[in-house]
């Protein structure tokens, strides 16, 4: 029986990516992004606006470059797969879903980089439209430092 675990999100930074480095030397960067949806409510007739957060992880290059050029408000393309970890909290098991993500693309526009100077040498972002996926390199899980 063929499987698929598979999600592309296209959502809102709600704050600037956090990286770490592995011992190994595995970038990993952690962030959320916020996908909303409209609907009309069935009974007020107005319109009702839903927003999901979801919990980002990348990992080596695609990892430095988020660091670099993604900041709060930034539009990204994110192509991954679900993972959940299961842990202990104050003797409590708790769940928490994240997307892997593999697939990377920019989709704020040129000049709203926030101020942020691109590094010489650094690769011009993709942009909407361009194509410019950013795919991630294989990891080892037991790299991620949290």
């Amino acid at each position: 029986m063929a499987s698929l675990n598979k999600v592309m999100l296209i959502g809102n930074l709600g704050k600037d990516p956090e990286i770490r480095y592995a011992a190994s030397g595995t970038a990993v960067a952690k962030f959320s992004i916020a996908t909303s949806e409209r609907s009309k409510d069935k009974v007020s007739g107005d319109w009702v606006e839903k927003t999901e957060w979801h919990n980002i992880v990348l990992f080596n290059k695609q990892a430095e470059l988020a660091g670099e050029y993604l900041s709060k408000g930034k539009t990204v393309y994110i192509e991954g797969k679900l993972q959940t970890q299961k842990y202990e909290k104050d003797g409590v098991t708790r769940y928490s879903t994240e997307i892997i993500g593999d697939k990377m693309e920019f989709l704020s526009p040129k000049g709203s980089d926030g101020g942020r100077p691109r590094p010489a040498g650094a690769p011009e972002p993709a942009q909407s439209g361009g194509g410019g996926y950013i795919e991630s390199t294989p990891f080892n899980e037991d790299d991620i430092p949290f």
